[in-house]
């Protein structure tokens, strides 16, 4: 496999992705920089469209300026939004000293976590970062940081928002966008669900592979061979010939093994503290249920498209439920791609710490228009 010289852009900026294998979760692709739009004033989405009248309203709890938008024709937009794996010591740092209202979401999810979030993005240290119960949190405020610096750059792009998903936990952060969950509800949410699913990572000794360049059946063949009496269940369905399995780690050793006797299967152990999206995540799944009860979830201004069926939802109960399936499901995300791509979704833009959804979304269509707003 070849490898290209990542180039990092400067915070916040929006970029074109050209795309590249990506490993597990997330993993860096490679892009370049694109011009700004032209003709676009710095205001809200234009009235009348989704997400005008208050929704999606600002991360931050402000509403867009009352101004309009020239007229001029929009393409078909879908936001996306990363998952665990996405963060990085030093996010979101530069973004904050820029942009006050991302360093007000900060600042107020410190209030919550009862500890400085900021800090911990920007001076890690990378083994506290990537906890669990503080890597959840991270990725789904820096997320929504990035969402402000879009808001604030390029306003014209919330004008057409057709849909919006997320990569498991990213899936929050898209409910949040949409109007469905306040702010302070969601950093709540992702709080308890990073550490439910720690605690149930840490009951049982586990882990995640991902299997590049084999397609879901004959993965799904490898897994049957070697789960005897442990748990082993493709977790993650990323796109074409990238696969996540995840499982006890017994079963994860006997699976690498078969691999290499096969020959030419190349695998990658994911740094993840779990078998995340099995069913060696109860009881994170009820505690997660329980946080959802005190959680006021609205209906979405914008369809938020589920990992667990790959359709969209807007009534809030069937979200809280699928929300709880989430845990434990398989995580749809090439469904939901095809699925987007099927109603007409002609731009993406992936909001957050990460490019790994732009390569998975290149994998499957290699002309698609997607842009990159990291912090």
């Amino acid at each position: 496999m070849s490898h290209r010289k990542r180039v990092v852009p400067p915070p916040g900026l929006v970029t074109h992705v050209l795309g590249g294998v990506v490993e597990g979760e997330n993993e860096l692709t490679v892009g370049r920089p694109v011009p700004p739009p032209v003709g676009l004033t710095p205001a809200g989405p234009p009235p009348g469209s989704a997400a005008s009248a208050g929704g999606p309203p600002a991360a931050a709890g402000t509403a867009p300026a009352a101004q309009t938008l020239p007229s001029i024709s929009m393409p078909r937009t879908a936001f996306l939004f990363p998952g665990q794996g996405a963060q990085k010591v030093g996010m979101a740092g530069a973004l904050c000293q820029s942009l006050p209202a991302a360093g007000d979401l900060f600042r107020r999810a410190s209030e919550i976590l009862g500890y400085d979030l900021l800090d911990v993005c920007v001076g890690g240290p990378a083994e506290k970062l990537n906890a669990t119960d503080v890597s959840q949190p991270a990725i789904f405020v820096a997320s929504l940081a990035a969402l402000e610096q879009l808001r604030a750059t390029e306003p014209g792009a919330f004008g057409e928002v057709h849909a919006t998903a997320g990569l498991s936990l990213g899936e929050y952060t898209a409910l949040a966008f949409s109007g469905a969950l306040s702010f302070e509800d969601g950093v709540r949410l992702v709080q308890a669900r990073g550490h439910a699913m720690q605690d149930a990572a840490v009951a049982t000794p586990s882990g995640m592979i991902s299997v590049l360049g084999m397609e879901v059946p004959e993965v799904e063949a490898l897994v049957a061979e070697v789960r005897g009496t442990d748990t082993l269940e493709v977790a993650n369905l990323l796109c074409p010939g990238n696969t996540v399995v995840s499982g006890a780690r017994a079963a994860l050793d006997r699976f690498e093994q078969l691999c290499v006797q096969k020959g030419g299967i190349r695998t990658v152990r994911l740094a993840v503290a779990g078998a995340f999206h099995t069913h060696l995540m109860r009881p994170a799944d009820e505690k997660l249920a329980a946080a959802l009860a005190g959680a006021n979830l609205g209906a979405p201004q914008v369809p938020v498209w589920s990992n667990v069926d790959a359709r969209p939802h807007t009534d809030p109960d069937e979200i809280r439920g699928l929300l709880v399936k989430q845990v434990l499901a398989p995580v749809r995300w090439e469904e939901t791609m095809r699925g987007l791509l099927a109603e007409g979704v002609e731009r993406f833009y992936e909001i957050g710490p990460s490019r790994v959804l732009a390569g998975l979304l290149k994998r499957l269509h290699r002309k698609a228009d997607i842009r990159n707003v990291e912090v």
